[in-house]
């Protein structure tokens, strides 16, 4: 197997997408990712990300032990602090998009393969911080629901979730945003991960309903790295899973055209965030995880300010 450790231009140490894919357990990989973004903030002379997650700090004389992070010690054999601004634990909903679109991939993975590890890593990493983690997969209709919980085998329920394929078709929004809004009545974050190629006139909608009731949302749009520069060299027999249909396109011709409806499609969609205060995160599925759970909590940062500033006016 490959080496798991890349390197930035910054000359971070990442952890290399195509080896960590390679890895056949999903929970293993989250742990993973998640162990390697909390050692690299303990190498980073930066501090902390927001109110309700976690720092660390070396332990000093003088601090209160209740506060000792044990397992990161079994882990690390160094005594490390937490940290808290606020004590009021995250409720977090990730709504994970099943249908049949997330299956395609020009890599050796799928866009299923890492949503569905992108969906594990943040649920590992918010679970084993206190937070309470639940899960709604969806495609045309709602699969499987798990409300937000954190205790003894949630996790694991949510990991053997996650491993199920992508198998739906169409991808319709919909249904599954406004059984969230009917199930979840404490206001929390809802991550929504998907491809987003559906209509951008149910996306408002829904997205509208989940801001009015007061949750944070944070948007991940899942993409294939082809999807985004269209850059295919031969002339092919595209098939499109959702429809069934086939088209047979040259993409020196195409590429233009495409590649200013796309770009359209998602100004449309980064706009609409914004305008309901949504967190946009548009990812790739070469990018590594680590960076990506990075961009999440500063993300996170970003909403709760937000949010406090809404509340005090």
């Amino acid at each position: 197997m490959p080496s798991l450790i890349q390197a930035s231009p910054r000359r971070a140490q990442l952890i290399d997408t195509r080896a960590l894919m390679q890895i056949r357990s999903l929970e293993l990989r989250a742990r993973i990712v998640a162990q390697g973004f909390w050692s690299g903030i303990h190498r980073s002379p930066h501090h902390g990300f927001s109110a309700e997650f976690t720092e660390y700090r070396q332990y000093t004389p003088g601090d209160d032990p209740r506060y000792l992070d044990w397992r990161l010690y079994a882990r690390s054999d160094r005594y490390y602090v937490k940290k808290f601004e606020d004590e009021t634990n995250l409720r977090c909903h990730l709504l994970l998009d099943q249908s049949r679109s997330m299956g395609f991939g020009t890599l050796d993975w799928t866009k299923a393969d890492y949503a569905h590890t992108l969906a594990a890593t943040l649920a590992y990493f918010l679970f084993r911080q206190g937070d309470a983690v639940g899960l709604l997969s969806f495609e045309e209709n709602i699969r499987d629901y798990l409300p937000a919980r954190n205790r003894p085998g949630h996790l694991r329920q949510i990991m053997l979730s996650l491993e199920k394929p992508a198998t739906g078709k169409s991808t319709d929004l919909t249904k599954p945003l406004q059984r969230i809004v009917e199930l979840v009545n404490k206001r929390g974050l809802m991550v929504l991960i998907s491809d987003l190629l559906a209509p951008v006139d149910e996306l408002e909608n829904q997205l509208a309903q989940l801001t009015a009731t007061g949750h944070e949302v944070i948007v991940f749009r899942v993409l294939d790295p082809k999807e985004v520069d269209f850059d295919f060299e031969e002339a092919l027999l595209f098939h499109d899973s959702e429809t069934e249909k086939d088209a047979f396109i040259d993409p020196g011709a195409a590429r233009k055209r495409y590649l200013e409806r796309f770009g359209e499609h998602g100004e449309v969609i980064r706009a609409l965030c914004h305008k309901l205060g949504a967190q946009y995160l548009p990812v790739t599925t070469d990018q590594p995880l680590e960076k990506v759970l990075s961009d999440f909590l500063r993300q996170r940062l970003r909403g709760v300010r937000t949010i406090r500033r809404r509340e005090n006016r």
